[in-house]
This record gives C-alpha cells, sequence and structure tokens, in this order.
C-alpha cells in the first residue's frame, strides 16, 4: 500500500477495512471469531475494539499455515467447524460465507475452499481437482508449472475446515515452496495423503473476493461497497437524483422519501430523516438532520442537529469541524 498503515486499516466508506470482513463473519452467527495479526496488532484491536472477538498474534510472517496455527491456542476447547477468511477481502457477504459452511457441512467435508473462476487467474493460487471434483490440492502460482497455471479455477483464501482434523495436519505443514512459508493450502494435500480429500465450494460473484494490495484496487473496492450502499438505501425509499455523483459512507441511515440531489456527500454517523430534500453539493458529516428538512444546496453541517422542518439557505453552515 506504500502507506504508514497497516493494510486491513485503510479506510472504505468511512469504514476500516477489517470491520467488513469480521462484520460479515459475524452475521454467519459464529460461535466465536478470533483474529489473527501481526505488524501494528495493537492498532488493529484498538480499531476493532470488540469485546466479542479473540486474539491471536503471529509474530512473525511465515505463511498462512502459520497464521492458523497461531489462533490455535485460542480454539483448544473447540471440536466443531473452523471458517478461514482473509482481512482485506471486504467486498466478501455473510450469505457467501453461510454457503461455504453449508456446502462442507452437506458434503461431510474434513475441508472446503471457496473457488472462483477467473478469465484472468494470474496472481492467484490454483484449485486441483479430480474427476469427480474433489479437491487434490492447491497450487500457489509460483510454484505452479505451465498445466497448473492453464486452470482458471482458483483458490479465494476463504476455507471451511473441520478444527481437531486440521489442527494436526497444521503442525506438520512444512516451507517447502519458493517463499519459504507454510501455506494453509497445503493442508489440503495432507488431507488427501491420508484419504480425506477437500470439497469445492463455487462463488458465483468473484468480485466479492478481489484482494487489495495498492490503491488503485481500494478505489475499486470502495466503489463498489458505495454503490451497495446506494442501492440499499434506494429499495428502502430514498431518491437518488445522480447516484452515481453521491457519496454516503456505511453507517449513515436515510429516511425514507428523502431526495438526494447531485454532489453530495453523507459521512461518519450521520442520520438522515424522512421526508428531507439535501440539494447538491451538500456535505453532512456526524449531524443529525431532522424529518422534512431542506438543504438548499452547497451546505456545511457537521456534528450538529438540524431540527425538524428546518430550512437551510444556500451556502448557509452549521456546526463546525
Amino acid at each position: 500500500m506504500r502507506s504508514s498503515l497497516v493494510k486491513v486499516l485503510h479506510p472504505l466508506a468511512g469504514r476500516t477495512m477489517i470491520h467488513y470482513v469480521v462484520d460479515a463473519v459475524r452475521e454467519t452467527g459464529a460461535e466465536r471469531v478470533v483474529c489473527v495479526v501481526g505488524h501494528q496488532h495493537d492498532r488493529v484491536q484498538e480499531a476493532l475494539d470488540g469485546g466479542d472477538l479473540s486474539w491471536a498474534i503471529q509474530d512473525e510472517p511465515l505463511g498462512t499455515g502459520h497464521a492458523l496455527l497461531a489462533a490455535a491456542p485460542s480454539l483448544d476447547d473447540f471440536e466443531g467447524d473452523v471458517l478461514v477468511c482473509c482481512g482485506d477481502t471486504p467486498l466478501l457477504t455473510a450469505a457467501t460465507l453461510r454457503d461455504v459452511v453449508r456446502a462442507h457441512r452437506e458434503a461431510r467435508a474434513v475441508a472446503t475452499v471457496l473457488a472462483a473462476v477467473f478469465d484472468d487467474p494470474t496472481g492467484y493460487g490454483r484449485v486441483v481437482t479430480d474427476g469427480d471434483g474433489r479437491v487434490r490440492r492447491i497450487v500457489e502460482e509460483t510454484d505452479a508449472d505451465a498445466q497448473t497455471r492453464s486452470i482458471r479455477r482458483i483458490n479465494t483464501g476463504v476455507f471451511c475446515f473441520r478444527w481437531p482434523d486440521v489442527r494436526d495436519a497444521l503442525e506438520r505443514l512444512a516451507p517447502d515452496n519458493v517463499q519459504g512459508e507454510r501455506y494453509l493450502t497445503d493442508v489440503m494435500e495432507i488431507l488427501v495423503a491420508e484419504g480425506a480429500p477437500g470439497t469445492v465450494s463455487d462463488l458465483a460473484d468473484p468480485l466479492e473476493v478481489m484482494g487489495i494490495n495498492d490503491r488503485v484496487q481500494l478505489a475499486r473496492a470502495e466503489a463498489v461497497l458505495r454503490e451497495r450502499i446506494r442501492q440499499k438505501l434506494m429499495l428502502a425509499g430514498v431518491t437518488f437524483l445522480a447516484p452515481e455523483t453521491t457519496l454516503v459512507d456505511a453507517e449513515v441511515a436515510i429516511g425514507p422519501d428523502t431526495v438526494i440531489y447531485p454532489g453530495v456527500v453523507i459521512e461518519g454517523g450521520t442520520s438522515i430523516g424522512r421526508e428531507c430534500v439535501l440539494g447538491p453539493f451538500s456535505r453532512i458529516v456526524d449531524a443529525h438532520v431532522g424529518r422534512g428538512v431542506e438543504l438548499k444546496g452547497w451546505n456545511h453541517v457537521v456534528k450538529t442537529t438540524v431540527p425538524n422542518g428546518s430550512i437551510l439557505a444556500p451556502y448557509v453552515q452549521q456546526g463546525q469541524d
């Protein structure tokens, strides 16, 4: 990211990247959520600040398998299924994660990988299956031969494991690869050798697992998130006269029958009442706007309350940063 800030704390639509992933996991109804953190772990813990979270620290970045092994002490007494997600996939939805768990349990699998088919799979690990569609192994691109690289089905980094079986396999992971890391993907090959091949859950929308490794990808992901926000609000009765020009943060609440003109920016924990009119190029930040309020346009409303029925003339500012 070329930044002093750890990747998962970069903001998208008013929330940090990691918040979206944790919330999607929570929505699955997980019994517990363990966050494996490394660099700047204190800042990540402070940002999430969730009493329902457990924490595991990976002192050195020795691979994804090593990361899950770091979580093992938090799961000593656990005998169920473990869902594994990456912190840099903020577009991943709870519905997709529930599908992975459902596929895993219906197949009575020991291990299940969420896969996606990409037209251009460059940069991703490939999922190698047998004639019955069972996973034989997952090969990172840096370790793949030409035939394996021709496979378009990729590993998304999302797994569901039967924890007691995989806990033992993690101990046997070896850094026998170009990166010298313990790959979580090698667990599949270990299980196959023991007669327990894994299964695949295919992702309907590959966009959900778009990883973020630079500011270009960050901007693309934010555009998707903001479009989801606008669509949700429109389906709930909010009118956007030029949706693509309006930016609304993830935690904003807007009542039905409110009309929003082009160029409006609504940020933070702002709440907008019913039947409001938000004039063009207004910016509203951490404010409460009552019912039936009209902003004539070019208004700046920050950390204040606008009473029901108020009308703000053009260019009027209310509140202050």
